[in-house]
């Protein structure tokens, strides 16, 4: 499918959060948060964007906003799989694209959903994309909540990590007495930040519950990385957008609720 022919977005939202509670429905100046994120993400080329609700109240809130919402299964073991069954749920398969726009972002970029969305026609052998951009500091480099990627000369991952990857050998370096050394600067082309908006053909949502778990996502606690576990090339989109501010604690609501003001 190419992206004249349409995409649809799907935003998983869970309402159990340990650091921000009932974070679906959080109040944004007069809309929940979930229906924030649906109303950006109409924004973009998708032909229909849907939420994908693990209860009934982020069902009623969608719904009382005219956003169409499946209601899916409260026990998925991830947003992959409550994916897999909202596709299901929508009658989405084979080569249909899906971009999972995540519940928590209600300053997501229409431009980059079309981009991810897009990225599946220009990578057909990829059953998945994602983006990713530059990263400029050097504590997010050395962050392990930063998660970094490294390609291949196809714009395809290598690998995902929240090490500093690609390690420059001959960094300069400052030593403090009983800690190891720290890089000072970045390397050039800078490393790249992986950012966590996802493409998909239906086909492979489907798949992907199937994948038994690998080793190195539950190290790394990254679940894109069962995907190159099994063999399967992820497509990367790499941006000069900036990172919209996602929203993981109340003082992130408190300053996209500044920013919407």
């Amino acid at each position: 499918m190419s992206l004249a022919q349409g995409f649809t977005v799907i935003i998983p939202a869970r309402l159990a959060s340990s650091r921000l509670p009932m974070k679906p429905l959080a109040d944004i100046h007069g809309l929940p948060m979930v229906v924030r994120v649906a109303k950006q993400a109409q924004k973009s080329q998708a032909l229909r964007v849907v939420v994908a609700a693990d209860d009934e109240r982020i069902e009623r809130a969608c719904l009382d906003h005219q956003v169409p919402c499946v209601l899916t299964d409260p026990h998925h073991p991830s947003g992959s799989d409550r994916l897999a069954q909202a596709c299901e749920l929508l009658g989405l398969r084979g080569q249909d694209i899906v971009v999972n726009v995540q519940g928590d972002e209600p300053l997501i970029e229409p431009e980059l959903i079309n981009s991810v969305a897009q990225l599946l026609d220009q990578h057909p052998r990829c059953p998945m994309g994602t983006v990713a951009h530059e990263i400029h500091a050097l504590e997010d480099f050395l962050s392990p909540h930063v998660v970094k990627v490294v390609l291949d000369k196809n714009s395809q991952a290598l690998y995902f990590s929240r090490a500093g990857i690609a390690f420059w050998r001959d960094a300069p370096v400052s030593v403090q007495e009983g800690h190891s050394p720290t890089p000072k600067s970045l390397s050039t082309p800078k490393p790249l930040r992986h950012v966590g908006l996802y493409a998909y053909r239906a086909e492979f949502l489907a798949l992907y519950p199937q994948l038994s778990p690998s080793p190195l996502e539950q190290l790394e606690s990254l679940e894109q990385l069962r995907v190159l576990w099994h063999g399967h090339p992820i497509a990367v989109h790499v941006t000069d957008m900036a990172c919209a501010l996602g929203v993981d604690t109340p003082e992130d609501l408190e300053r996209v609720r500044r920013l919407l003001a």
